[in-house]
């Protein structure tokens, strides 16, 4: 005699229950990561702020900016002797190179990688944590790595301290970036190999909320501006750059990462 097998199959109460779990799931997972964007996003302002009261704090105490400052290995000893050797000498210690004491933040084959001193000064003054290596990464003058330079808490980032006002500037014609003297800017963006950190790294309404809470909501004035390696079209409402365009609005209708953050004037 042939016993008959017995057929199970789920319910549509139990299909249903599985269904409300992984709709949890799913909620829970996409919440979670808003979360920790938001979080990362919030960092932006906290780290500038952080690394705007160390250079004034340093400026206090040394009556000079990190990077720039004359006689800094009086303080934390000599990592070459010669200038110009000392320029492209990795610190594996606070021993630093002096930087030629103009004011701007920039390199000077002469003296020293200021831009990379900058952080190391700081770093050594007990201002910042780290410790940093105070020379290029690679091939090119503004490399950005780890080991030079401090990383943002959104991920690939890197803060970057520059003079682009005596080497570079913001020119008219430049699609990168609007037209004006930006001075001593601290510039966050995301890593480039053998270059400074230029990609962005925010969406246009992420960069519009930071600059919103900062500054005055525009990415083409004030202290906070946007830098747009792909073009301002991309991050802003204007293709163009020229002192017409600068009451541009953020692009905020554009749900691509677009923008990097150029604080200008800052030290």
């Amino acid at each position: 005699m042939r016993c008959k097998r017995s057929l199970f199959a789920f319910s549509l109460v139990e299909l249903s229950i599985v269904l409300v779990i992984l709709g949890l799931l799913t909620g829970g997972i996409l919440g979670g990561q808003s979360l920790i964007r938001a979080a990362e996003l919030r960092s932006v302002a906290t780290q500038f702020q952080q690394y705007n009261t160390a250079v004034q704090s340093f400026r206090d105490k040394y009556f000079a900016l990190p990077g720039d400052m004359r006689n800094a290995q009086a303080f934390w000893g000599t990592a070459h002797a010669t200038p110009a050797t000392c320029y492209s000498t990795a610190s594996t210690s606070t021993a630093t190179c002096n930087g030629n004491g103009d004011g701007w933040v920039y390199f000077d084959t002469s003296t020293s990688n200021e831009p990379f001193r900058f952080w190391q000064h700081l770093a050594n003054a007990g201002l910042i944590e780290g410790q940093y290596t105070g020379v290029l990464a690679t091939t090119h003058v503004h490399s950005t790595t780890t080991a030079n330079a401090p990383r943002g808490k959104i991920a690939n980032s890197f803060w970057f301290a520059h003079d682009w006002a005596n080497v570079k500037g913001a020119s008219i014609g430049d699609t990168s970036f609007f037209s004006g003297n930006y001075g001593n800017t601290l510039q966050l963006g995301s890593f480039i190999t053998d270059y400074s950190p230029n990609d962005p790294v925010l969406k246009p309404e992420e960069a519009w909320n930071i600059d919103t809470k900062l500054d005055d909501g525009k990415p083409g004035t004030g202290s906070m501006v946007v830098l747009a390696s792909a073009g301002l079209s991309t991050c802003t409402t204007t293709a163009t750059n020229n002192p017409a365009t600068l009451t541009a609005d953020y692009l905020l209708s554009a749900s691509n990462i677009a923008c990097g953050l150029l604080f200008r004037g800052m030290y």
